[in-house]
């Protein structure tokens, strides 16, 4: 069934300066004049790339191994028969999740002292187990549901954590909202869809601001909304609505199902964008006249856990 094994790695913040500036020296020069200390650039550095050699000894299960930079996924093609490994933080796992179909992930944390690890349950040393498990069909998987926006053109974008709709800079997103058989114009800092795996991410801090102005304002704030991992429905939240003669704010949140699904036609002439999980580099389109409809995807990401 499986023939090889993909290692999803990034760069450190060290390799990407010396990237941008080409030497590791001017990178060094770059970080001091901003009175930051490059050992701990060096450090961290040093601390992952120990990781990954670990790792790949531990991947030695009798199959290929190609390891394949983060910026390389969105057009990597996988075809069923990998089983994608990551090393690095959480974010990695979420960025991976969304192009992996339903093959199983292994998320192994290389520096447990500076990651949370909330998606990273293996170490480099558990790394070779992990994946025997699931080549032998006996990994313990946990599936998460993910969010899915497509455009009227068959375009589609998968998020792991939450979906961005609105502008790409600082202006505010235009657009029609069609949603439990109401739809109003709207103007806001744009649209947040979460899933139950974001819902304690970018969708709690918008909750955490809406209660401390309730609070301030002499409210009782109300509950933070809560989804499972599992839970085969989506959060949405209107951020900064602005309310005029053009544009209401009576659709502010709700939930979105398979049967009830959120739906968007941009009004803005340039600019506006879709992007999942927090990756402005990978986005749809959504300018003037384009229809988003957003609901839970089918497909699901699959990690392995202990």
């Amino acid at each position: 069934m499986f023939e090889k094994v993909v290692l999803v790695t990034r760069k450190t913040r060290l390799a990407d300066l010396v990237v941008r500036f080409n030497t590791k020296k001017q990178a060094k020069f770059y970080v001091e004049r901003n009175n930051q200390d490059f050992n701990a650039f060096e450090a961290e550095d040093d601390t992952y790339r120990r990781a990954v050699d670990g790792l790949r000894s531990q991947l030695d299960v009798g199959l290929p191994v190609q390891q394949v930079d983060r910026s390389l996924v969105p057009t990597f093609l996988f075809t069923g028969k990998e089983v994608v490994v990551t090393v690095g933080q959480d974010g990695l796992v979420a960025n991976v999740a969304k192009y992996v179909g339903s093959q199983p992930l292994v998320g192994v944390n290389p520096d447990p002292a500076h990651f949370d690890g909330v998606l990273l349950p293996f170490l480099p040393r558990d790394a070779r187990g992990a994946v025997q498990r699931t080549l032998e069909g006996r990994a313990k998987v946990r599936q998460v549901q993910l969010a899915e926006a497509r455009l009227q053109d068959g375009q589609r974008l998968l998020a792991f954590n939450d979906l961005f709709i609105g502008a790409r800079t600082h202006v505010s997103a235009r657009y029609e909202v069609r949603y439990g058989g109401k739809e109003e114009s709207q103007s806001s800092s744009g649209v947040l869809v979460s899933t139950g795996a974001g819902s304690s991410g970018w969708l709690s801090s918008v909750f955490a601001l809406a209660q401390g102005l309730t609070r301030c304002t002499g409210g009782t704030p109300g509950k933070p909304w809560t989804l499972g991992w599992e839970d085969a429905r989506l959060a949405f939240v209107v951020r900064e609505p602005f309310v005029s003669r053009h544009s209401s704010a009576d659709i502010v949140g709700g939930f979105v199902t398979a049967r009830e699904e959120l739906v968007l036609e941009s009004r803005m002439p340039q600019g506006g964008v879709i992007f999942s999980d927090g990756m402005e580099e990978d986005f749809l389109t959504f300018g003037a006249g384009a229809t988003a409809r957003i609901r839970p995807a089918e497909q699901r990401a699959c990690l392995v856990v202990h």
